[in-house]
């Protein structure tokens, strides 16, 4: 895994789905992990939920640029949203420390 990357968290309400809309959703539920096209999970009726992506992290990069390039990601799913709250968590500013 490379940690040259930011990991964003995006919660958020649902607007008016369609069936069709619902339908895509329901393929893919219970996915938890960050990818750079991301993942939701939701509640059972599709009102709120929690979407996932990883996005690339150039050397020049901050966590608005994360937020802007996540919630394109999210853009790119064409389902309506409202409410949302962002957490961008930076990799590259994670360290483990190993167990000697």
């Amino acid at each position: 895994m490379t940690r040259e990357v930011f990991r964003v968290t995006i919660r958020g309400k649902f607007g008016d789905l369609t069936a069709e809309q619902c339908a895509r959703l329901a393929e893919h539920a219970g996915e938890l992990m960050f990818s750079e096209t991301g993942t939701f999970t939701h509640d059972a009726n599709a009102t709120v939920f929690t979407f996932r992506c990883q996005v690339p992290a150039r050397p020049d990069d901050d966590d608005r640029t994360a937020k802007q390039r996540a919630i394109a990601a999210l853009d790119a799913h064409e389902l309506p949203y409202r409410d949302l709250t962002v957490a961008v968590t930076d990799l590259r500013d994670i360290r483990i420390q190993r167990k000697r």
